[in-house]
């Protein structure tokens, strides 16, 4: 026989494991709990300091949502909160879009990345005939930006004119020998999608990259149709919140960085680019490249993406800026991890957000004390990105 006493050290030792179990889970949504607490208050202090009126935030860490919350005012005069459907402006983040729409081309066989682009501007100036498809990519053409202080804003430009402003601009260097971001580049690449293609590159986004991956609100910017849950952009003027300045429409459509979506919408993006959706594995593999110059050495960007490194792990992340809009995705290969920021100040550093937040996540991820001068190389970063994308907002000069 059993003695009695066996079958109450079992049932005592199953309410232990039972006890423990709940106390894990407890400590576990404690720490949760606290984690999320600490990043709230942070984003709301950083929110505060930049004097930014509204933030969306994404946080997806190992493939799940941790987080997507609107923070403060989508719209002041109307008093609207910011939410995760809040519909935001690109800036130059929408170049990763033009990129994949630029793969699905060469997928299709309508194009290749080594073809010169006098082929589709056959009127192009001479100078042209050594750059190629994989140099305006890659910001390595030579091209200069278009934003050289005569281009006018307030002038809605066909593909055309846009095309002629570009013939006109002087070679900054031959092509493929170095790195100098080029808005210019990323409008010809969009003029090429639509002569390739037959149609308008936001059509051939919706079609075969929003859609399929569930970005149900993200386009092209209109200022003409009812956008449900579009916020509004802002700048700081003599320390004073003023509306965004006024763009011509046509000119709000370019290639460069003419989007609208909500953090909802990069979520889904962002499931798209960790599961290599939409595009073949190899096309992925060559947006996601160092570009290689022609000295041999690499630089960190590849088709719209900076490809760098945090604490010797991979970050791959773009930020953008345009009308009174600032952006920016990060993504922590290392751990995961993928921090998203829409901001709707011109001054704001979304930056400063994803990094801030990632190192409450795993504070190796924090941002390293600066070299040395001498000890560093020359290379893009996030802060040379939100520099050059200041000057396409007009406020900097080039």
């Amino acid at each position: 026989m059993v003695p009695a006493s066996r079958p109450i050290r079992i049932a005592s030792a199953v309410v232990c494991l039972l006890v423990a179990l709940v106390v894990i889970r407890l400590t576990a949504a404690q720490v949760q709990e606290g984690t999320n607490r600490r990043i709230d208050e942070f984003v709301r202090a950083e929110m505060a300091r930049q004097r930014i009126p509204g933030v969306a935030i994404g946080i997806v860490e190992g493939g799940s949502v941790m987080k997507a919350q609107g923070y403060g005012l989508a719209n002041v005069e109307h008093d609207v909160p910011v939410t995760p459907d809040t519909i935001f402006q690109s800036g130059s983040l929408g170049k990763q879009f033009t990129s994949a729409g630029v793969m699905l081309q060469v997928e299709a066989g309508r194009l290749a990345l080594s073809d010169p682009i006098t082929k589709f501007f056959p009127d192009g100036p001479e100078t042209w005939r050594s750059i190629t498809v994989r140099h305006l990519l890659t910001h390595t053409s030579g091209i200069p930006d278009y934003t050289d202080g005569t281009f006018d804003y307030r002038k809605d430009y066909t593909e055309d004119d846009l095309a002629k402003c570009a013939y006109a601009l002087k070679l900054e260097f031959p092509a493929g020998s170095r790195w100098n971001y080029s808005n210019t580049g990323y409008v010809l690449l969009g003029i090429i999608i639509h002569k390739v293609s037959g149609k308008f590159y936001g059509d051939v986004l919706g079609e075969s990259v929003f859609k399929p991956l569930g970005m149900k609100t993200t386009r092209v910017i209109t200022e003409a149709d009812i956008v449900p849950h579009r916020a509004a952009g802002y700048r700081l003027v003599k320390g004073e919140l003023k509306n965004q300045e006024w763009v011509a429409p046509l000119l709000n459509t370019t290639a460069d960085g003419s989007l609208y979506f909500s953090v909802r919408d990069l979520i889904a993006w962002d499931a798209g680019v960790r599961g290599r959706k939409v595009l073949r594995e190899e096309s992925w593999k060559q947006i996601l490249e160092p570009v290689r110059l022609t000295s041999g050495r690499t630089y960190p960007y590849g088709f719209g993406w900076a490809v760098e490194e945090r604490g010797g792990k991979p970050l791959h992340q773009h930020g953008g800026s345009w009308q009174g809009f600032k952006t920016e995705f990060a993504r922590f290969l290392g751990d995961d991890l993928s921090v998203i920021v829409l901001a709707n100040l011109a001054q704001a550093d979304p930056a400063v957000f994803s990094d801030g937040i990632a190192a409450i996540l795993n504070p190796t991820l924090a941002v390293p004390e600066p070299k040395p001068i001498e000890d560093r190389e020359p290379r893009v970063t996030r802060t040379v990105l939100r520099l050059l994308d200041d000057v396409r907002d007009g406020r900097l000069s080039p």
